[in-house]
């Protein structure tokens, strides 16, 4: 790898981890906001048409950004064209699912539908458009992809407050923001479709170099695994939540998810700021050694540990969120070790062993799955702090005996 390939590569990995940081920032903004200026009945019932869309969409699209990258062999045009086209025919498969979701709701079956619909159409494209730029997009395209689909959410809820729009009835004002943001997102994937592209073409479609010409880098997955995989990972973080609910109460859950919230956000920088730049260079990955980001990353979970467990000791927060505290140790482990994890998930695309780590990431899962319900199904009486504790530390264990795996495939 030559410097300038090395430079490129970094200032691509420094970008996405900068709008990265911007979009998660805009977020917790419109956040606020939905806080501060709509109704608990407008937040709930957009929380939940929001929830319903974002599983739809992660299922119908199967892991299909990660196809798109780790297919480097095929031009980036038709790669997206079939991920999209993918990614539609399994949502109508799932169409049912989505129905009986919204009817268990008792949300108001046609709008919502159709909300749940526009939110998850669109929000498919505006991932798709993501993993897309990193393949053919300049690193403006890379970072305006990101950062542009939230603040436009957020600019479009605070227009339709100051202008005094209705945000009752049909057209609630939040979902037609998340809407609209989402469709400027997924505008970013229509250069996919501009320039006729066939398999003939090859890789000068993509002006791809010799290294990547001849690189082994494939994601051979079944549809079929992919959604397997997908599956599990979306059950698994609704029953996190749903577990604690039941056994603990929402206080406990609270106190759970608005930490997980924060600290979650550092490995999946790491997953799209480096894994996903990697497999979008696939002739610079070969020798880029991942530990140094990995630790990193594990060093600034600590920090924002630290930061929370500050803000706790100084009073900064409502004494309500004191229960907090039971939980920073537990989840700075977990997290830091998905960091460690996240920085090596590209090294099995590039070795011909990304069936063998969906069966490993899935077997994980399940094991976790077995720690979560077992105060459930033993009927065992067990505290939220020693039921956190267990399940992070069986989590870290499986967590770091993957990325010893990964870090061993050359």
């Amino acid at each position: 790898m030559t410097a300038l390939g090395s430079l490129r590569t970094h200032r691509t990995s420094h970008t996405v981890a900068l709008a990265s940081l911007v979009a998660f920032v805009t977020q917790v903004v419109f956040a606020l906001l939905m806080l501060r200026l709509f109704t608990p009945e407008e937040v709930g019932e957009f929380s939940v048409l929001s929830q319903i869309g974002f599983f739809w969409m992660t299922l119908a699209l199967a892991q299909a950004p990660l196809s798109l990258l780790a297919n480097a062999h095929l031009p980036a045009e038709l790669a997206a064209r079939h991920a999209w086209r993918a990614s539609l025919a399994r949502g109508l498969w799932l169409l049912p699912l989505v129905a009986l979701a919204l009817a268990f709701s008792k949300l108001n079956s046609w709008p919502a539908l159709l909300w749940v619909l526009l939110l998850a159409v669109f929000q498919m494209g505006w991932t798709l458009a993501q993993a897309f730029s990193l393949r053919v997009g300049t690193a403006w395209q890379q970072a305006a992809v990101r950062v542009l689909p939230p603040l436009t959410a957020t600019c479009a809820a605070m227009a339709a407050v100051l202008m005094g729009a209705n945000t009752e009835g049909a057209w609630p004002s939040l979902v037609l923001s998340a809407v609209l943001g989402y469709a400027v997102g997924a505008a970013w994937l229509l250069p996919a479709w501009r320039q006729p592209v066939t398999p003939s073409d090859g890789l000068d479609a993509n002006n791809a170099s010799p290294s990547e010409a001849t690189s082994t880098q494939a994601d051979p997955r079944s549809t079929r695994l992919r959604m397997a995989h997908t599956a599990v990972d979306a059950v698994l973080a609704t029953a996190i939540v749903l577990v604690w609910q039941r056994l603990y109460g929402a206080q406990e859950t609270g106190w759970m998810t608005a930490l997980l919230r924060v600290l979650g956000f550092l490995p999946a920088v790491v997953h799209m700021a480096w894994a996903q730049v990697m497999l979008a260079k696939p002739q610079d990955a070969s020798r880029a050694s991942p530990w140094w980001l990995g630790l990193a990353a594990f060093v600034c979970v600590i920090l924002l540990g630290f930061a929370c467990a500050t803000a706790l000791y100084a009073q900064w927060l409502d004494a309500r969120w004191s229960g907090v505290w039971a939980y920073i140790a537990p989840l700075v482990l977990w997290q830091g070790c998905a960091c460690l994890s996240a920085a090596f998930s590209h090294r099995p695309f590039q070795t011909q062993s990304a069936v063998t780590y969906s069966w490993a990431c899935m077997g994980l899962a399940l094991t976790q799955a077995l720690v979560l319900l077992a105060p459930l199904v033993i009927e065992m009486p067990i505290s939220a702090t020693e039921h956190v504790s267990s399940f992070a530390l069986v989590s870290s264990l499986g967590l770091l005996g993957l990325t010893a795996w990964m870090a061993k495939l050359r």
